[in-house]
């Protein structure tokens, strides 16, 4: 695996990929040192992104300026990741920019609402945030739940901030900003 880290009006990104596709993301909020162990473990290695590579970025990018972009068709490579987290990310890619899913209904779509916390512990791991939108997974009462990235759950309300999605905020009010 390749990787490299790149800066974006959030801070510093890192992502990682092979000939199959994206394998990792890193979301901003570790200082450099963190942020290089981390994009870098498990002996992948810093490389030149290829131009799709650098389509990601760019997209990346445009997302932290507060654009609403689509990741969907990014090519992800998911080898080694558990089968039922990567059909649970399969179902997650069909919620877009500002819209919400719950725990509870990625499971009901896997076919068994009791493996809601199943589905959190995928979210949990998911190795390529934000383009698998595991900030757009909410606790079924509506509120954030968890969060695994650097910042926790204030980062997933930053990130869902920034696609016009107040979470909490009482109905009606999220358009005026009240």
């Amino acid at each position: 695996m390749e990787t490299t880290i790149f800066d974006t009006a959030l801070g510093e990104f890192g992502i990682g990929w092979t000939d199959v596709g994206v394998a990792r993301v890193q979301l901003p909020g570790l200082d450099r040192a963190a942020l290089l162990a981390r994009i870098n473990r498990d002996g992948a290695v810093a490389g030149a992104p290829t131009r799709a590579i650098e389509a990601v970025i760019n997209r990346i990018e445009d997302y932290a300026d507060g654009a609403a972009v689509d990741f969907s068709t990014v090519a992800l490579d998911l080898r080694g990741v558990p089968d039922f987290h990567r059909k649970a990310y399969a179902a997650l890619l069909a919620c877009g920019w500002g819209q919400t899913t719950s725990y509870g209904a990625l499971a009901k779509a896997l076919g068994d609402v009791t493996l809601s916390r199943a589905v959190g512990q995928a979210m949990g791991a998911n190795p390529i945030p934000l383009i698998i939108p595991c900030h757009r997974v909410l606790a079924s009462t509506g509120k954030p739940g968890g969060f695994s990235a650097p910042g926790g759950a204030l980062s997933k309300l930053r990130m869902l901030a920034l696609e016009g999605v107040s979470v909490g905020a009482p109905a009606g009010q999220m358009a005026f900003g009240f």
